[in-house]
């Protein structure tokens, strides 16, 4: 391909580093596709005729069967790259004219257009997980949604919860991850096409047309830009980043909450597995995976960063690190929300367990609080006044709801008869009731607000 201006062929080291074939194979669709939308554009620069461009769409396509067909990477061809291999077959089915299809191109505008085009594609699979994830949630939250949960902050029990409610948290998470990832593909959806080297093709390319064949929103700005841009691999990696760290969130608390200390819940088989020498274990690998992949997904947005931190307009073979980054980041996070949705869906939760949980450590301490409160007691002496009595409850070796009324006044003699019913796990999370709380009421409006968003996501 650039072999002219060179006497002799490269070092086997070199081309070891250099030769990008078994991983740009990836694009090989997207090669062809751009491809097929330049031969056209060709025939309004006055480069090609019609029945040129036809031919070479023609065997374009026939090109893509072959690259569907073969079992992987055509290493053996001799091509440097997916563009390589294109060119190479492409001209051994028509000849000299598919010399011609590369007229004012350049690799580095088509390896942009090549990569937005599988970013945008890829995108929108995310896109699709991420609804098959909050979908599990949701029907979780719909089936159990009234077991008891213990909230937590600093991982101590702090008031109770639905089991819906919590459900719903990692929903919302979930829905600002597919927001960002589509706020990316706006950015992502332009062509480049057109840009050529980096000072823009010398031929009268419609690259708007090009760019509305291809699906991309418009073409893009600035042809030095254009060709060195890879904010959009690093802008889709950073969400990807953050949508692992969501599900390695969730992954944590289900593997704490598996465990024979809590025993809130238990797993299929399906996606647990067991332990070489210890016949009981069954232990949360899907999870535990889920989490260590994490890592993985944001090292390679760390990667791009660190890649183009340095670099001079426009084009540097530097950028060819930008491609295994995100195909494999994609793929990862595919697998965890497509495995999280599996976990979520296997679970079997354990209510007595989750209900004597939540009920524990004082949860309703703060409940008492609000309740004296309501009796005309400010808030901080009716905390004071709690914090007193939950010592009492210590020192006894009792709940709360388990001293006597005369034990309660003794400390807050604001209390009357109906303190106890404003100790019930029921009453505490059902005087919640405010848009956002954990009140059975407002989490199963909003389930069934998720329910209808997601349609038959389920």
């Amino acid at each position: 391909m650039w072999g002219g201006r060179f006497a002799s062929g490269p070092d086997e080291l070199f081309r070891a580093i250099n030769d990008s074939l078994p991983f740009d194979w990836t694009l090989v669709e997207q090669d062809i596709t751009g491809s097929i939308a330049w031969a056209r554009g060709l025939v309004g620069a006055g480069v090609l005729s019609a029945a040129e461009s036809e031919r070479l769409i023609a065997a374009l396509s026939t090109v893509r069967e072959e690259a569907r067909a073969l079992p992987g990477p055509p290493t053996d061809s001799g091509a440097e790259d997916v563009h390589t291999w294109v060119e190479q077959r492409l001209i051994a089915l028509v000849g000299d004219l598919g010399k011609k299809l590369h007229t004012g191109r350049s690799r580095n505008d088509q390896v942009a257009t090549d990569l937005r085009l599988w970013t945008r594609d890829a995108i929108d699979a995310r896109l699709a997980d991420i609804r098959e994830a909050q979908a599990a949630l949701v029907a979780l939250g719909e089936r159990a949604g009234s077991v008891f949960l213990p909230g937590y902050t600093h991982l101590q029990r702090a008031q109770p919860i639905v089991l819906g409610h919590w459900c719903l948290a990692y929903v919302e998470m979930l829905e600002r991850d597919r927001q960002r990832l589509a706020d990316a593909r706006t950015r992502a959806n332009l062509c480049p096409l057109g840009s050529a080297a980096l000072a823009g093709t010398a031929y009268p390319i419609d690259r708007g047309a090009i760019a509305s064949e291809l699906g991309f929103d418009a073409p893009t700005a600035n042809s030095l830009d254009s060709v060195s841009d890879r904010d959009f691999v690093i802008e889709t990696l950073a969400a990807a980043s953050l949508c692992a760290a969501h599900l390695s969130r969730l992954a944590e608390e289900l593997i704490i909450y598996t465990t024979g200390e809590f025993g809130f819940v238990t797993f299929g088989d399906e996606v647990t597995s067991g332990s070489s020498i210890m016949p009981q274990k069954k232990n949360p690998d899907a999870l535990e995976l889920i989490r260590g992949k994490t890592g993985r997904i944001i090292g390679h947005h760390t990667a791009m960063l660190i890649a183009i931190k340095g670099l001079p307009l426009a084009y540097n073979k530097d950028l060819q690190e930008d491609k295994e980054p995100i195909f494999d980041a994609m793929r990862q996070l595919s697998l965890c929300l497509r495995l999280a949705a599996k976990t979520v869906e296997s679970s079997d939760w354990h209510a007595d367990r989750c209900r004597a949980a939540a009920a524990g450590s004082f949860s309703n301490a703060t409940e008492l609080a609000d309740y004296l409160v309501g009796r005309g007691v400010a808030f901080r002496d009716a905390h004071h006044q709690v914090g007193q009595l939950v010592r009492v409850a210590i020192e006894r070796e009792c709940a709360l709801e388990d001293l006597s009324l005369d034990q309660i006044r003794g400390v807050a003699p604001a209390a009357e008869d109906g303190v106890f019913e404003r100790l019930t796990l029921e009453s505490a999370v059902a005087r919640r009731d405010v848009p956002g709380g954990t009140s059975p009421k407002r989490v199963n409006a909003q389930l069934a607000s998720w329910r209808a968003k997601l349609g038959s996501c389920h």
